[in-house]
């Protein structure tokens, strides 16, 4: 923050046009014996109470010292050219006013924020006159330090037993004590060794963009068809649910002159990607600002309660450039956030025992679990202590819980459900969150059974995780298969190409083309290769793109009208091609289907590498 002071004789001010969408009310003012403090926010600085008390003491000592009898902040953009965001300093500027307010016994003014105005000043010209200031907000940052050592954390047992993790014993709880020494005790975990799934990406076509920002991704056909996928899969997974579901689509862009956007994003603070047009806009970091200006706009009842609203959201967070990870963390990814709208807090505790029971049903058909941390605020806690510990029961397991004084948040409890990857390391996959603050703020309400307008108690949950990150924690799964000796395999129903017909020679393509239009016209993705290479190589070729099944046909083949399949870990044998739709088809039931995204023949595709 820049500060320059003038000690007035009088100083005025005069409104003229706005300056910028976010703004204060355009009053004029004037001040007689006035320390007038012209202020720049700049990035970095926080409307943080220790930061901005120690600027106002400042301020307070200098108008004393030059016997001032009224303080004028003036918001000033022009001390520096490395400003904040217009949202961030009209919060910082108004709140320093509050807080000078508080610390000087005299009158206090503020000219508005997000104008262009006229001012006059005659400068009294004494030594102390003409001041300037430059403040860092360290003292915030050691204030945030301080308020997360006020959090504690404690490990909740299906027996209601609470224990200090540094004390429990992990015994049989290995995903715990790995999600504790993480959380807790903030110790790096897994590090020195790359990913294994890093290797696997890149034969499936997902990328960084190097034309584009840091983190983010493109998507090779293959990549796009599994992308696809899992969000079709992701809609099916929020109607299991049993609830009224409603899938939406919107923009990405939003207004920060709009008070409940600027309200709820000052909680991403520098994550926000800020984009400069006509107006501050933001590109939203999830579903929430398109669903909840949707539902702001829909008469409800009480009837329709509860009811979802899912999106498949492109979403941008603008992590550090050292922080991006190849499908894990990323700039921009795509988020099947789906919000649940409950008529109030019980109901929605309610509702999340089957959320919570279907996430679980999700990450167990990859083979895996997840390991829980519960964030919840210190009355939530004191209140529905039971309800945690009914959770940990239905997880059968001890879960980790952190405790957070106040209500920082819009939420009371926001919970992270974590798998133990490859290489140890806890890495938060799906979520859900019980949000008490939003209805009010975007004004979504509904009418009860009394005909009293009511403000819903909003569930946000991504119950597969952003697409990317499923996607992840499937790669990181067979990760640790092959870690296991076992042949890596991916869900028959994620599998780019499902089946690959080798006609053995030229003379055997009509026959593998004919198998080809019989499994396609059952929503199977197959492709032949047709190309000019040996059979060996093929074969070895296509078992390197871990397609599940390779059918080889030759002249005998086509005689017998059978297929020759070689299953991926799973042995060769023979079978006819209506025996290999009826066993692909079930291990696809309950799964959703894409056609394939390839021309047929291999002879057609460019070799992306």
């Amino acid at each position: 923050m820049r500060v320059l002071y003038i000690h007035a004789e009088h100083f005025s001010w005069e409104v003229k046009d706005p300056a910028l969408d976010i703004k204060d009310e355009p009053t004029p003012g004037r001040a007689e014996n006035a320390l007038v403090v012209f202020v720049t926010v700049e990035r970095g600085d926080a409307a943080d109470e220790d930061f901005l008390r120690q600027v106002a003491r400042d301020v307070v000592d200098v108008a004393r010292r030059v016997k001032a009898s009224s303080i004028v902040i003036y918001p000033y953009a022009h001390l520096s050219n490395e400003l904040a965001r217009p949202y961030t300093a009209r919060e910082v500027v108004n709140r320093l006013y509050e807080v000078v307010r508080s610390e000087f016994g005299g009158d206090v003014h503020k000219a508005p924020f997000g104008y262009y105005k006229a001012f006059e000043l005659k400068c009294l010209g004494h030594p102390l006159s003409e001041l300037s200031r430059t403040f860092k907000p360290e003292q915030a940052r050691q204030g945030k330090r301080e308020e997360e050592r006020r959090d504690f954390y404690v490990v909740l047992t299906p027996a209601g037993e609470e224990y200090d993790p540094a004390k429990f014993d992990y015994g049989g709880y290995e995903d715990l004590r790995i999600l504790v020494e993480k959380e807790v005790f903030k110790k790096e975990l897994g590090g020195g060794a790359e990913p294994r799934y890093l290797e696997y990406l890149r034969k499936f076509g997902f990328e960084w963009e190097p034309m584009s920002d840091v983190g983010h991704m493109r998507y090779a056909p293959e990549a796009t068809v599994m992308m696809e996928l899992v969000e079709d899969y992701a809609y099916m997974a929020a109607k299991s649910l049993g609830i009224p579901v409603f899938k939406i689509r919107g923009t990405n862009m939003f207004k920060l002159a709009e008070s409940a956007i600027e309200t709820h994003a000052k909680l991403f603070g520098e994550r926000l990607y800020v984009v400069e047009s006509d107006t501050d806009l933001i590109l939203r970091y999830a579903a929430c600002f398109q669903q909840f200006a949707m539902a702001k706009d829909w008469v409800i009842s009480y009837r329709h309660l509860p009811f979802g609203m899912l999106e498949i959201a492109d979403s941008y967070r603008h992590e550090q450039p050292g922080e991006t990870v190849l499908l894990f963390r990323l700039r921009r990814f795509y988020m099947p956030d789906l919000h649940i709208f409950t008529r109030d807090l019980p109901e929605a505790v309610n509702v999340t025992y089957k959320l919570h029971e279907v996430i679980f049903r999700e990450i167990g058909k990859l083979g895996r679990t997840y390991v829980s941390l519960y964030n919840v605020t210190e009355d939530f806690y004191k209140s529905h202590r039971q309800y945690l510990v009914e959770l940990a029961r239905r997880e059968g397991k001890p879960i980790l819980v952190r405790v957070l004084p106040g209500q920082k948040y819009y939420w009371v409890l926001n919970v992270e459900f974590h798998i133990i990857d490859e290489l140890g390391r806890p890495r938060e996959v799906a979520t859900f969150q019980i949000d008490v603050g939003n209805a009010q703020r975007f004004g979504i309400k509904y009418v009860d059974e009394n005909n009293q307008t009511r403000y819903p108690v909003i569930i946000h949950t991504a119950i597969l995780g952003s697409v990317e990150r499923y996607l992840y924690a499937v790669f990181d799964t067979m990760a640790i298969a092959e870690k296991e000796g076992k042949t890596p395999r991916l869900p028959t129903w994620l599998s780019p190409v499902q089946v690959r017909i080798i006609p053995i020679t030229k003379d055997n393509l009509k026959y593998a083309v004919e198998v080809a239009d019989k499994l396609e016209a059952e929503g199977i993705r197959v492709d032949i290769d047709d190309r000019d290479e040996t059979l060996s190589k093929r074969v070895r070729e296509a078992e390197t793109a871990w397609v599940p099944y390779i059918c080889v046909v030759g002249a005998k083949e086509a005689g017998e009208g059978t297929l020759s399949v070689r299953e991926r870990g799973g042995g060769q044998y023979k079978m006819t091609p209506a025996e290999l739709v009826e066993k692909i088809k079930e291990e696809v039931r309950g799964y959703p289907s894409r056609p394939l995204y390839l021309p047929r023949f291999l002879s057609q595709r460019p070799s992306r590498y």
